[in-house]
């Protein structure tokens, strides 16, 4: 196949790795990289059979309404970007606006670390497609390759999971940091999870999805790899290593707050990971308070 990758970062790395054996590639990003080599955009649009979105969801639709009028009828986009935009709109939600029924797409979701994927390791991802039988045509673009799929119906249930599991990888990586112990990661990967089931439930998804690979596998993946940038953030943050973390997780809390999608009393984990960003100090206090209230040990 022809494909298009859009975004050279982490991502556009591993589907570099992924797909150059078995298919034509060519790579655009916004900035010159080094030994990448400068294409024309919509001229590469135009012939791709496959697009591959590997840029933050803030610039997606943007991108994405550049090209939306250069594709071709049968090709099929696909959505790697995480996180909410400025509208406060996961990365399908957000490429649905500008493709209407215009164009098919597909997002995947799920545990593929980068690191791990261009490590010959192997990966596991959900594909969620917006039309009936395009789940065969993600599947042939990845045959051969270390990257395992399943399909999905329920696009707004894994999309959501990839934003919400960056959320509460923070926490984690924060009660490792402060060295709680195991027990407490227990604890807290479980409960993140009935959180997510919930919020997914009342943002237009499935709430089992929670506990398939876009949701239980990518948040203990995400929560547990010294590679994952908002495990390493809750540790810094525990440390007092940063006052002004970023990242996908921390726009997120954002525009939750901002766009008012969420009722934060009701999540007693999401309102901690709220708490912590904003003011890091007496952390393990914050925590075993929230877990002695739960327990009703208060």
């Amino acid at each position: 196949m022809k494909v298009l990758i859009i975004g050279y970062g982490e991502m556009g790395h591993a589907m570099e790795h992924l797909l150059r054996q078995h298919h034509d590639l060519v790579i655009w990003n916004r900035s010159p990289v080094a030994g990448l080599e400068p294409i024309d955009l919509d001229m590469a649009a135009g012939v791709a059979d496959i697009v591959i979105y590997c840029i933050p969801v803030v610039p997606l639709a943007e991108v994405a309404g550049r090209l939306v009028a250069q594709l071709r009828d049968d090709s099929l986009s696909l959505i790697i970007s995480k996180g909410l935009d400025d509208a406060g709109r996961t990365a399908p939600q957000a490429l649905q606006a500008v493709y209407g029924e215009q164009r098919a797409f597909a997002a995947l979701y799920g545990p593929m670390i980068s690191e791990e994927i261009r490590a010959g390791r192997p990966g596991f991802a959900q594909v969620g497609v917006s039309r009936e039988g395009h789940f065969d045509g993600v599947a042939r673009l990845f045959a051969g390759s270390s990257l395992y799929l399943e399909a999905s119906t329920d696009i707004a249930g894994i999309a959501w999971s990839s934003v919400l599991k960056n959320v509460y990888a923070i926490l984690v990586g924060a009660a490792d940091a402060l060295e709680l112990g195991v027990n407490v990661r227990g604890y807290l990967i479980v409960t993140a999870i009935a959180e997510m089931r919930k919020i997914i439930s009342a943002l237009g998804g499935c709430g089992p999805t929670s506990l398939q690979l876009a949701g239980l596998g990518d948040l203990v993946t995400t929560a547990t790899s010294p590679d994952s940038h908002h495990y390493a953030l809750g540790g810094q943050l525990a440390r007092g290593e940063t006052r002004a973390p970023s990242g996908e997780g921390i726009h997120t809390l954002e525009m939750l707050g901002k766009r008012g999608l969420l009722e934060a009393d009701d999540f007693p984990l999401y309102r901690l990971v709220r708490s912590i960003v904003a003011d890091p100090s007496d952390m393990e206090g914050k925590i075993t308070t929230v877990i002695a209230h739960q327990f009703g040990h208060a």
